[in-house]
């Protein structure tokens, strides 16, 4: 059921922000991140806030939308009673949780609810996480009939022992269906994997790697497992029934995710994270998946003919924001917000949550102002880790005297350094904990 909140201040009930806010506000963009917090079955490695049907205890999961629509109607009005001036919505993320297993209506209510409430700025980018098989075709087309744009499916593996080992109940082989569902409803398509599960070894990587590319998605993530304490995976491995994972084998699972994506054309912008570029049309059969992904024609149309679509168009914007330090509201039960270099976070469990909520009080369980010195720290981690995300000349004098020295371990790349940004290197990028220690 997810790890514990952090320590903070308590939040006061009607949900004002501090004085100094809405300066620290001004001129940033404006996203709304939803949570939807049910699952049907826990995956032995999840830590995030998420509820089996068995696990509610004294919350219903069809009340969940209406309760979160109450939210976005309380943050409208926190955000103008705390003078902070209205804001289009950039970015909404539906993440779990399992979104999708909300019938679509109601997916569809909670998105309309923050247009009505705020507006949706020109192109804005609004996405879905999705299990395989939570989803059908006549699903996705009603979310890209309502507004949404992208969905992210959780994919984690192709091979079967894997897929076991994590818990995941999907069969690998509807992975290919559902994201041609997605392409004719003329979403754009992001799949998540996951590497260094205990006993996968660098062939199945390898396939897992293979089989995500022969689907031509727009965006591709990989992220390592991380072996979180409290969970099921947490006590095999204790036990003895699975093996730690091995650090040498991931860093090998990382290069070849990296040189396979970049082979094909993708683009790494973030240390877990690539999008897919010009090149990435270079095989009829990726060229016909594209233009489907663009246009949403049926399979067999033709190919795109015109210009590639350039990679940033196909780049998480709303994950960037976060990297980016800019404003979101995260709604429902233990989500984070962030506005004005304020921070907060929702109580845990959904039936809290709903009690608050119908309460008309703030759901949240504490908050923090993090200082100057806190809030350097945290952005130059967020954006080191973005590609020529962060400047040289943002950095203090201690810091621009380390570039040479990162430059000269292969850290950073010398040309991108020169031109005036940091730009992590592979192996920066497998080491991106020691670079960031040093520029701070």
């Amino acid at each position: 059921m997810g790890s514990a909140l952090p320590l903070g201040d308590p939040a006061p009930a009607d949900g004002l922000l501090p004085a100094g806010t809405a300066e620290l506000s001004h001129g940033h963009p404006f996203g709304v991140y939803l949570h939807v917090p049910f699952c049907r079955v826990r995956c032995g490695y999840c830590d995030f806030n998420t509820y089996t049907s068995s696990e509610l205890r004294g919350a219903k999961q069809v009340d969940y939308a209406g309760q979160a629509i109450r939210e976005v109607e309380f943050a409208a009005r926190v955000l103008t009673e705390s003078q902070i001036a209205a804001r289009p919505v950039s970015t909404v993320f539906f993440g779990g949780g399992t979104p999708t297993l909300l019938p679509a209506a109601q997916l569809i209510g909670m998105l309309r609810a923050v247009d009505d409430t705020w507006g949706l700025a020109p192109g804005a980018e609004v996405t879905t996480e999705a299990n395989p098989d939570s989803v059908d075709a006549r699903y996705l087309a009603d979310l890209a009939a309502a507004g949404f744009t992208r969905v992210s499916f959780g994919m984690q593996s192709a091979v079967p022992h894997v897929l076991q080992t994590l818990d995941r109940t999907h069969d690998p082989e509807r992975v290919p269906q559902v994201v041609g569902w997605a392409r004719d409803a003329g979403l754009q398509v992001s799949l998540d994997l996951i590497y260094g599960t205990p006993g996968e070894s660098l062939d199945d990587w390898s396939r897992s790697v293979d089989a995500a590319l022969g689907m031509a998605p727009d965006h591709l993530s990989a992220y390592a497992l991380i072996v979180e304490q409290g969970t099921k995976l947490a006590r095999q491995i204790r036990s003895g029934v699975y093996p730690e994972p091995d650090d040498d084998l991931e860093a090998d699972m990382y290069e070849l995710v990296d040189a396979r994506l970049a082979a094909s054309g993708y683009e790494w912008y973030e240390v877990s994270n690539w999008a897919r570029g010009a090149a990435a049309l270079t095989s009829p059969k990726r060229a016909e998946s594209s233009a489907r992904a663009l246009t949403g024609a049926p399979a067999g149309a033709a190919a795109l003919t015109g210009p590639a679509t350039p990679a940033t168009e196909f780049r998480s914007r709303h994950n960037l924001a976060y990297w980016q330090g800019h404003d979101w509201w995260g709604i429902g039960p233990g989500a984070h917000s962030h506005v004005g270099g304020t921070r907060w976070w929702n109580v845990k469990h959904p039936a809290a949550y709903a009690d608050r909520i119908l309460a008309a009080v703030s759901p949240a369980a504490g908050r923090e102002t993090p200082d100057a010195g806190s809030r350097e720290i945290e952005r130059v981690l967020l954006l080191a880790r973005i590609r020529s995300g962060l400047t040289i000349a943002s950095l203090g004098p201690e810091a621009r005297r380390e570039v040479a020295g990162l430059i000269a371990d292969d850290l950073i790349n010398a040309k991108a350094a020169f031109a005036g940004s940091i730009e992590l290197t592979l192996r920066g990028r497998l080491l991106a904990d020691a670079v960031v220690r040093r520029l701070t």
